[in-house]
């Protein structure tokens, strides 16, 4: 199961109270308060790891909390500093507060750490007050509460290529041929109902990932079909590939295909609508009228983006496409 936003409780350790304590031991003259001071409360760390894929280990463990600080003891003891408490999430994960929808934190790379509650501070002693005017202190200190935050963790995969297109565009059967990944795929739509991943290696160790994001429609913008719902995963690529679907079987118009795909793109976000593109007609062994892959070409010349067509099934045109995206992301700068 692919889980990509949760909603989480942390609490970071309350510190211990500080002592109230006189020494009283037969050879230790005049020995006055000794009181010690209270341990500090633990801290919640987020911490970024590549072990892990999804939020489904955090939807059903939504509470966490850091251990709290031991309290202060006499002869001058203080408590025991609690212990931190880590939670992993995968990289790419972005941290919000849950009731004022700041953004806290952007894991972008394996092993970061962020302290996103820390552990209260532990109270003072009655030893921490004796002055020469007030030589018997009574006074100590409760520890301090730990932070404590409503989270909101949302996952946006990290890859260097997406693929978008309308439902059935053939994306997933690309990403199985080209890379590792083996991803469902049938005749029907929707038939990719999370994102997949894959690693695509090319000559001299050159490699990227790619995303197969789920078949997008029109309104996806604004929530229709699986709507915002993975758009949110396109946002971190680097090179949009735009899959046309110029078979005869669907009888779809793929000109019109294309404008609403960047239409909708560009309604999720300016940034989306302005990531680099190059434009694929797919399934061309299946296309019997020419003119079908002819439109798409022209529209692609008429935004100046790269265009290429190919057929995942007899496998024309992969090497070529491959070779193309490698040579643009060596033009295009990695995203943070």
């Amino acid at each position: 199961m692919f889980i990509d936003e949760v909603k989480i409780y942390v609490k970071a350790g309350d510190g211990g109270n500080g002592c109230l304590a006189f020494r009283r031991e037969k050879f230790v003259a005049k020995g006055g308060p000794s009181g010690g001071d209270g341990g500090r409360g633990g801290d919640v760390v987020l911490v970024s790891s590549e072990h892990y894929n999804t939020l489904l280990h955090l939807r059903y463990n939504p509470e966490h909390k850091a251990e709290r600080g031991g309290h202060g003891e006499g002869s001058n003891r203080t408590g025991r500093d609690g212990e931190d408490r880590e939670v992993k999430v995968p990289v790419g994960t972005v941290v919000y507060d849950w009731n004022t929808h700041e953004q806290l934190f952007d894991f972008n790379a394996p092993d970061q750490r962020f302290v996103v509650a820390r552990g209260g501070r532990g109270g003072k002693g009655n030893a921490r007050y004796a002055k020469p005017w007030h030589q018997a202190p009574t006074e100590h200190e409760p520890g301090f509460p730990g932070a404590d935050f409503t989270l909101r963790l949302e996952l946006k995969l990290l890859a260097d290529v997406g693929l978008v297109g309308f439902p059935n565009a053939g994306k997933s059967t690309l990403i199985s041929r080209i890379s590792a990944a083996r991803p469902k795929i049938a005749d029907y739509p929707f038939t990719t109902l999370e994102p997949n991943l894959g690693v695509v290696q090319l000559a001299d160790d050159r490699s990227f990932v790619v995303a197969d994001i789920p078949g997008l429609i029109e309104g996806a913008s604004e929530g229709h079909g699986l709507g915002t719902q993975f758009l949110r995963h396109i946002e971190r690529t680097r090179l949009l590939i735009h899959m046309v679907d110029v078979s005869d079987i669907t009888g779809r118009d793929p000109a019109r295909d294309f404008d609403v795909i960047c239409n909708e793109l560009a309604s999720y976000s300016e940034e989306l609508g302005a990531k680099p593109m190059i434009v694929v007609a797919s399934k061309i062994d299946a296309a019997q009228e020419p003119a079908r892959i002819t439109a798409v070409e022209e529209i692609a010349a008429s935004h100046e983006l790269e265009f290429h067509q190919i057929s995942s099934a007899t496998g024309q045109g992969l090497e070529e496409l491959k070779e193309a995206i490698s040579a643009r992301l060596a033009q295009t700068p990695r995203q943070n």
